[in-house]
């Protein structure tokens, strides 16, 4: 991609961004709205990851899935039940660990595994899921692999949020992956097809302006703050990390990420990886709600858990938004200082997976490479 186009996709993320955000909040809230907003509870449900890796083949994978989801249904129910018998409030929104039905793909080639487990757009999965949305009545964010027809052989990591209805009312694609493919290795093609406002949707729904951020990318404020300046009021995390008693690099991003944008973070975690050779425990723990001031609401600790739960206060939240003060961060970025030197300086490339206007399949050592060459890059340009 050449540095103009780099430079428009910048301002359009960076600059453009808070007019839209600003003309769309005073014309979908008034002070009305925002002092009569009832509370609700969401919760991070802290579940274990399944590994397809040991099923013999896709139809045994497949139906490890469909089997787990029931299972998820009946976790979910009980533990909303609890929730508003316990602290008085409905809850609406459940937000479900990362890779929940598949856990990763370890050393499985991209292809067999985009074949093997990961889910299509229209796919049985999503209907699934969907028909258990509607029966709960509730928003269910969650996390899985997913296959594209316009990018035949690869697969993306994807966050989704299933409204009430059953409908999807939000696909994100990772955009920040150490080991898979991303929409911005395919970024061309992919931004041609989707555009900006599917590289970084924010579903605006009756619970608040949802957004979702993958795992690791909860580490890089770019990511929140796009998706913020497009309107998001509440992050959904789905998240397999490491917990631990001391503050982990993703706790310290959780809270970061919920300050310094003004919004609620509702993170889950797994509660280990089953049926792979790695101790059960090894991703567990930590799930949490935070809130737009970077306060811990609530947090799980390890095990299978609905014990990360909090109200969610949009009210309060948009009348923050809304008061001229120091702690106003939203309203007081100046991005126009930074949209250059983000579109100037490169490195990590965009399209790398790109060559004459198709996705190529990489093998699993292609992204070790990438980055052992963004590294030499950067020793010669003098930036590290």
């Amino acid at each position: 991609m050449d540095l103009d186009r780099r430079l428009v996709l910048a301002a359009g993320i960076w600059a453009s961004a808070p007019a839209r955000l600003l003309a769309s909040e005073r014309k979908n809230d008034s002070e009305k709205d925002m002092t009569d907003m009832k509370t609700y509870a969401a919760v991070a449900m802290q579940l274990a990851a399944r590994s397809v890796e040991k099923a013999p083949d896709k139809t045994a994978a497949r139906a490890q899935m469909m089997a787990m989801i029931a299972e998820i249904e009946s976790k979910i129910r009980s533990a909303t039940i609890f929730i508003q018998q316990y602290a008085g409030s409905p809850v609406k929104l459940a937000v479900l660990p990362e890779y929940l039905l598949t856990s990763y793909p370890g050393r499985i080639s991209i292809p067999d595994f985009a074949d093997k487990a990961a889910l299509e757009v229209d796919g049985p999965e999503y209907e699934a899921l969907g028909a258990m949305a509607q029966r709960l009545q509730m928003f269910i964010a969650g996390n899985a692999y997913e296959v594209d027809r316009n990018f035949p052989g690869i697969y993306f990591q994807a966050s989704f949020i299933i409204a009430p209805s059953g409908d999807v009312v939000l696909r994100y694609r990772r955009l920040n992956s150490m080991f898979a493919p991303t929409p911005h290795d395919v970024w061309s093609k992919y931004l041609d097809i989707y555009g900006l406002d599917g590289v970084f949707p924010v579903a605006r729904t009756e619970i608040g302006n949802l957004a979702a951020i993958a795992s690791e990318e909860i580490l890089y404020p770019e990511i929140a703050r796009a998706h913020a300046l497009r309107g998001a009021e509440i992050f959904v995390h789905s998240s397999s990390e490491i917990g631990s008693p001391l503050d982990t690099p993703k706790d310290i991003g959780k809270r970061a990420r919920a300050q310094e944008n003004m919004a609620y973070v509702i993170s889950a975690n797994t509660a280990g990886i089953e049926n792979t050779t790695l101790p059960l425990a090894s991703a567990d723990g930590n799930s949490m709600v935070v809130d737009y001031k970077g306060r811990i609401l609530s947090e799980s600790n390890s095990g299978e858990t609905f014990t990360a739960f909090a109200d969610i206060d949009l009210g309060a939240l948009r009348a923050a938004r809304r008061k001229p003060a120091m702690t106003n961060f939203l309203a007081r970025q100046r991005l126009e200082l930074f949209a250059a030197t983000y579109g100037e300086i490169r490195i990590q490339g965009a399209n790398g997976l790109m060559k004459d206007g198709n996705a190529q399949i990489p093998d699993r050592d292609y992204f070790l490479r990438a980055q052992e060459e963004v590294i030499e890059r950067m020793i010669k340009d003098d930036l590290i």
